[in-house]
């Protein structure tokens, strides 16, 4: 334990325990030492000066002379030293050294004025005492951020100040010794207490700049949190690449310089072709390779000018800034439908997929950046009809099927469907006897705004707006009604859209209808399309299932045409496949369309499915078909649509023929 002698003693030490203190001391205190060296030389002058003529020349011209010169060249070098950056080791070390110096200037300067009291008269006396009382007060405040010397000062010239002024014998110096000691002793004790209140200070300061700190930390990392979540928000976690948020805001960005400095933008749409085939035959992970695989071929072709973005499931973005002209952007679909095109290793095997592509370029169409994306959306659109994996750029063909899509829509709300909707049926026909075995039911739009609409119009669009399930239960409604009147060996052939098949509901009220009919189910021939399965195959197929169950056949239309696996033609409970009519058309000069149609026929043959073949035309394409054993035929060689009362006419005939025959 420490004894009361060694902390007194310690009072007269510089502390050291604290580096960050002894730097804030020495920075407060470098301020103050060139006062306190004026504060000496001054008072030394002004005491030296009063004695001139009375104390030898020694005391009052030469050391006086002396030691002025030693404290303006020391005020000089600290005033110098001041903005120079010190180590806390540093700073202990000058304090240390100031420490050690203070006692015997303070020794020199209290032997000095003692040594002039035997010269003079009673005021040059009193002069010596006010020099010894107002040097070591100003010295004290001066030493204030330097405690310790300012107790080594304080000690050494008071004591020998006090001891004089008694050994005098004059009352009014020994009341000048005693008042100078009790004075100093409030001043020592004001010393200490701001010695104190500058340590609190600091460290104050000390806990508010840790805390300070801390907080500038904490920003920072919330800072760098908001930047990481603002940059994941932007970014797509399968791919890496740039999602659908990030799109659309560098696509305004990318519009707003373009039109502020008349420049060129380009902006395009990328959807693959094939790809849900490949996600439900060998799972989600490896679709999930194929998006990633797919991202890095396009990201190798991004740069300053190209920014490519996966918009959602297999749709991709691209933006093309600069002096783009319609062959850069034509050139840039071609080389991105070249990259999706090269087979993709998923572990378990070779898939191949395909792209196509859409773009729209800016000032020649688009007046927003939403504008534009979504007329790219329509030239994809476009090249998914014509051009599958191929690029179209929005022109003026596009503009104009576009307005006709509008008028179209317009034209479909505002219509009374009940009464502008129509059905014609066209006949299948059994190959081997010639006669007519079915009808299917086919849509027609008579419009009075816009007159005769094609089922190619109006059924994509009522499919975008909603309102082909209605027309589906309306029409069903119908075509079950004039069913009704044929004979019972004849069938319906009725089509349902992909929005029949993937809502329960839908198809529910589908198998309502048929019930309320009183038709034979048996007799009712559903055809859906590959586009329909693939859109939701879960769903179709539980749906498929429940009009099986009502007795009520499948049939998948356009075979080949689209991107169904056989694996999905194997899971789902079909009765029929109808083989597309463009593999028909010149089936005597193209071999491939024989074999595929042969192929066809001989897979029918294997799950034991009914094959019908579209859009037989000719004698010569009967023949052939004929030959590869096709039993059922749809086409104009056998009859056009027909109306409601001309089916009935037709079977009539037919039924008159049998019994002449």
């Amino acid at each position: 334990m420490q004894t009361r002698a060694g902390r007194w003693l310690d009072l007269l030490k510089v502390p050291n325990g604290n580096p960050a203190l002894t730097a804030a001391q020495f920075e407060a205190f470098s301020k103050q030492v060139p006062l306190l060296y004026f504060i000496l030389a001054t008072n030394m002058v002004s005491l030296a000066w009063t004695h001139q003529g009375a104390a030898p020349d020694y005391l009052v011209v030469y050391l006086p002379a002396v030691l002025t010169t030693l404290f303006a060249l020391r005020s000089l070098i600290w005033l110098r030293g001041r903005k120079r950056e010190r180590t806390p080791e540093q700073a202990y070390r000058q304090l240390k050294a100031t420490n050690i110096l203070s006692f015997p200037i303070a020794v020199f300067c209290t032997a000095w004025s003692v040594s002039l009291l035997p010269y003079g008269d009673p005021y040059q006396k009193a002069h010596v005492a006010f020099f010894m009382a107002i040097t070591v007060i100003g010295c004290i405040f001066c030493l204030m951020h330097l405690r310790s010397a300012a107790l080594i000062v304080t000690v050494t010239v008071n004591l020998p100040f006090f001891v004089v002024m008694l050994l005098s014998g004059e009352p009014t110096f020994i009341a000048t010794g005693v008042n100078v000691i009790l004075v100093t002793m409030a001043m020592i004790m004001i010393l200490v207490s701001h010695y104190r209140d500058f340590r609190q200070l600091h460290e104050s300061r000390n806990v508010l700049m840790l805390q300070q700190n801390a907080l500038q930390e904490q920003n920072k990392a919330m800072q760098a949190l908001s930047d990481e979540n603002l940059r994941l928000a932007n970014l797509d976690s399968l791919t890496l690449l740039a999602n659908r948020r990030s799109f659309f805001h560098m696509l305004e960005t990318a519009f707003s310089r373009a039109s502020s400095s008349d420049g060129r933008l380009a902006v395009g749409v990328i959807d693959l072709d094939g790809f849900k085939p490949v996600n439900d035959l060998y799972g989600h992970s490896a679709g999930d390779k194929v998006l990633i695989e797919i991202s890095n071929r396009l990201s190798t072709i991004s740069d300053e000018r190209l920014s490519v973005y996966r918009l959602g499931g297999d749709e991709f973005g691209l933006l093309l800034q600069g002096d783009v002209a319609e062959g850069d952007a034509m050139a840039l679909g071609e080389k991105v439908c070249e990259l999706i095109a090269e087979r993709i290793n998923i572990g378990s095997g070779m898939v191949q997929v395909t792209g196509s592509v859409g773009f729209a370029l800016y000032p020649d169409v688009g007046e927003t950046g939403q504008e534009i994306y979504e007329l790219a959306d329509y030239a994809l659109y476009t090249a998914k009809r014509r051009h599958r994996a191929g690029t179209v750029i929005f022109n003026a063909v596009q503009a104009n099927e576009l307005n006709r899509q509008k008028i179209v829509e317009e034209a479909l709300v505002a219509a009374d469907l009940d009464k502008e909707l129509s059905l014609v049926y066209q006949p299948i026909t059994c190959v081997d006897r010639r006669i007519c075995i079915g009808f299917e039911a086919l849509a027609r739009w008579q419009s009075p705004r816009i007159g005769q609409v094609s089922p190619a119009e109006f059924i994509p669009v009522a499919e975008h707006n909603g309102r082909i399930t209605l027309m589906t239960r309306m029409l069903l409604k119908r075509a079950l009604k004039t069913a009704a009147l044929w004979p019972d060996n004849v069938y319906l052939s009725f089509n349902l859209s992909p929005h029949d098949l993937t809502s329960p509901e839908n198809t529910l009220k589908i198998v309502s209808i048929v019930l309320k009919s009183n038709f034979d189910p048996r007799r009712i021939n559903f055809e859906i399309t590959e586009t329909a399965v693939m859109h939701d195959f879960e769903q179709a197929s539980a749906s498929i299932q429940m009009l099986r169950e009502l007795g009520a056949g499948i049939s998948l239309d356009d075979f080949g045409t689209g991107y169904s696996s056989l694996n999905h033609v194997h899971k789902l409970p079909l009765t029929k496949i109808k083989i597309d009519g463009s593999f028909v058309r010149n089936i005597h000069n193209r071999k491939t369309s024989f074999n595929i149609v042969k192929s066809v026929l001989a897979l029918c043959y294997e799950m034991e499915l009914e094959a019908i073949v579209e859009g037989v035309e000719t004698e010569e394409e009967l023949r052939i078909l004929e030959n590869l054993g096709v039993r059922a035929v749809q086409g104009y060689y056998f009859g056009k649509p027909m109306t409601a009362e001309e089916t009935l006419k037709r079977l009539a005939l037919q039924d008159a023929q049998a019994l002449a025959s």
